[in-house]
C-alpha cells in the first residue's frame, strides 16, 4: 500500500486528497506513507506556529485531566485566542498526552468458587428465507479453565437459562459465583452498586444456589478468562468449519471441547492438562438439584378465525375446537407445544425459517369434516357435497337463461330419486354433449333406467310430502278381462 501511495504521489502527481479517496484511506495515513523530510518539516512548522503558545497550557491540563478530549481542549484554547484548526490541535495532543499504564493483579480463585460467562457473536446463518444470528454462550470455570459452550440462533432469556442448565449438567455441579458482563438479559438496571437483576436470572440462581455478579462497567479485564476462551473457540473450533443443523454444530462443539479444549495445558502448571484439574474441581462444585430448571419459553397465543397461531413469523396449526380460546405456547429450540389450560392440544417441530405453515394433517381434516357437516345440514349443501359437478351445471344453465333456484330444486329431487353416482354420470354426459340443462339430465337418467330395465326406485315420502296424500281409485280386475276380449 505504501508503494502504491508513493507511486501515485511522486510519479503520477496525484493530490493527497485524491489518493485518500481512491484508496479509502485517511489523509494523515497518506501523509505518513509519503513521509519525506521536507514534507514533514513544513507541516510541523506550520502547525507549531499556531499551537506553540498553548503547548504548556495543554500539557498542564492533560497532566491534571489525562482523558480530556481534544475537542474540549480546542474550545478552551480558542477562548484564549487560538486561531488554528482542531486537526492541528489533535496532532499536538497526540504527542504530549500522558500515557498511563495500568497494573493488574493476577486473579486467584479457589476450586469451584467462580465461573465467568458471556455471549459471543459468530455472524449470520441463512435458513430458507430467514437470516438468523449465530451466537455462542460460553461459561468457563475460573480455576480449572474447563469450559462449556452452546450455539443458539438468538440470545433470548430462555436460551440463556437453557445454556446454564446444560453447562451445569456437563460440569456435574454449579460454581458459587457466576460473573457476567452487564448484558441486558441479566441486569435490568444499574446505577453504581444499585443493581436490579432480571427476575428470571434470580430464579435460576436460586434454583442452583449460585450468586450472580457483574463486572464493573468498562472493565472487561475482570472476565478475561472467558474472553480468552471465546478467542480460543474462534481460532481453534469455528474457523473453516461447516455444519448442517444447529444440533450437528453443537455436537461438534462438545466433541471439540472434550478432545481439544480440555486436553490443552493448564496455564497454572504446564505439566498438567485442563481435564485432570477439572476432575479435581468437580468435587468442590455445588451439588445439582434433583430436578433441572424449567427453561421453556411460555408466551400467550392469539387465535382469531383460522386454525393457526403465529410464533416467530411462522404459523402452527391447532384443532378447530380451540379457535377463539386463550392458548399458551411452550417453546424450546426444537419443539412448539400449544397448551389449552394445562392440557397439550398440539405439538410441532419448531421452524427456524420465516413465513412457514407448520400443519398437523389431523387438524385440517377435522376442520374439513366440520365444514362438511355444516354444509350437509341444508339441501343445497348436501347437493354440493354429494355431486360437486352440479356447481358447473348450474353455472352453465344460468348463462343460458335458466332459473338457478328451480334447477337446484330439480337436481335435489333427482338426487333423492336416482342417487349420487347416477346423477354425477348424467351431469358429466350432459356437459360433454353441451346440453347443460336439468331437463337433459333428467332425460338421461330416465333413459338409462329404461335401457337397463331397472325397477323404479321407491319413493321416500319424507322427501316428497306432496305424494303423501295421493289417492288412487281401485278398479275391479274383471273389467280388464272384458277389455281384452273386446280387442280380440
Amino acid at each position: 500500500m505504501v508503494v502504491k501511495i508513493r507511486q501515485l504521489y511522486f510519479a503520477e502527481h496525484w493530490k493527497i486528497g485524491t489518493i485518500a479517496a481512491q484508496l479509502g484511506l485517511h489523509h494523515d495515513a497518506v501523509r505518513a506513507s509519503l513521509g519525506t523530510e521536507a514534507f514533514n518539516r513544513a507541516r510541523v512548522e506550520r502547525s507549531s506556529q499556531r499551537t506553540a503558545p498553548y503547548v504548556d497550557f495543554i500539557r498542564q491540563t492533560l497532566r491534571q485531566y489525562p482523558r480530556l478530549r481534544a475537542t474540549r481542549l480546542f474550545q478552551m484554547i480558542r477562548a484564549r485566542g487560538y486561531e488554528g484548526s482542531v486537526s492541528q490541535l489533535r496532532r499536538v495532543v497526540a504527542g504530549i498526552r500522558p500515557v498511563a499504564t495500568e497494573a493488574f493483579l493476577q486473579l486467584r480463585t479457589f476450586p469451584g468458587e467462580q465461573a465467568q460467562a458471556d455471549w459471543a457473536h459468530f455472524g449470520a446463518v441463512q435458513i430458507g428465507r430467514a437470516q438468523r444470528r449465530l451466537s455462542c454462550f460460553v461459561i468457563t470455570l475460573s480455576w480449572s479453565r474447563a469450559l462449556a459452550l452452546e450455539f443458539f440462533f438468538d440470545q433470548g432469556l430462555d436460551n440463556l437459562a437453557r445454556a446454564h442448565v446444560q453447562a451445569f449438567s456437563d460440569f456435574g455441579g454449579a460454581p458459587r459465583v457466576v460473573l457476567y458482563d452487564n448484558m441486558k438479559q441479566v441486569v435490568l438496571r444499574r446505577r453504581g452498586e444499585d443493581i436490579e437483576f432480571s427476575p428470571r436470572i434470580l430464579e435460576l440462581a436460586a434454583h442452583y444456589h449460585f450468586a450472580p455478579k457483574l463486572c464493573n462497567p468498562g472493565r472487561g479485564n475482570e472476565k478475561g478468562r472467558v474472553e480468552r476462551a471465546i478467542q480460543f473457540i474462534r481460532s481453534s473450533f469455528f474457523a473453516a468449519r461447516t455444519f448442517t443443523t444447529l444440533e450437528d454444530f453443537n455436537r461438534q462443539a462438545r466433541q471439540w471441547r472434550d478432545e481439544i479444549a480440555h486436553q490443552r495445558r493448564w496455564p497454572e502448571d504446564d505439566s498438567r492438562i485442563v481435564e485432570d484439574v477439572f476432575h479435581e474441581e468437580q468435587a468442590r462444585l455445588l451439588a445439582l438439584p434433583v430436578h433441572p430448571f424449567d427453561t421453556g419459553l411460555s408466551v400467550p397465543a392469539l387465535t382469531k378465525k383460522t386454525i393457526y397461531v403465529r410464533f416467530d413469523l411462522n404459523d402452527y396449526s391447532i384443532p378447530p375446537d380451540a379457535v377463539g380460546h386463550p392458548l399458551k405456547l411452550h417453546v424450546s429450540p426444537s419443539t412448539v407445544r400449544i397448551l389449552k389450560g394445562q392440557d397439550e392440544i398440539a405439538r410441532h417441530a419448531r421452524s427456524w425459517d420465516r413465513h412457514q405453515v407448520i400443519e398437523d394433517p389431523d387438524h385440517r381434516q377435522a376442520l374439513l369434516e366440520e365444514k362438511r357437516r355444516a354444509m350437509g345440514a341444508s339441501p343445497c349443501g348436501r347437493l354440493r357435497l354429494a355431486v360437486p359437478e352440479s356447481e358447473i351445471l348450474l353455472e352453465e344453465a344460468f348463462r343460458r337463461g335458466e332459473s338457478v333456484g328451480r334447477s337446484t330444486t330439480k337436481l335435489i329431487e333427482l338426487l333423492d330419486d336416482y342417487g349420487a353416482e347416477a346423477l354425477r354420470d348424467a351431469i358429466r354426459t350432459a356437459l360433454d354433449r353441451d346440453t347443460p340443462r336439468v331437463s337433459s339430465v333428467a332425460w338421461l337418467l330416465h333413459q338409462r333406467r329404461r335401457c337397463r330395465k331397472l325397477p323404479p326406485r321407491p319413493v321416500n315420502l319424507e322427501r316428497r310430502p306432496d305424494l303423501a296424500d295421493l289417492h288412487i281409485q281401485p278398479q275391479e280386475l274383471t273389467r280388464y278381462d272384458e277389455l281384452s276380449r273386446e280387442q280380440d
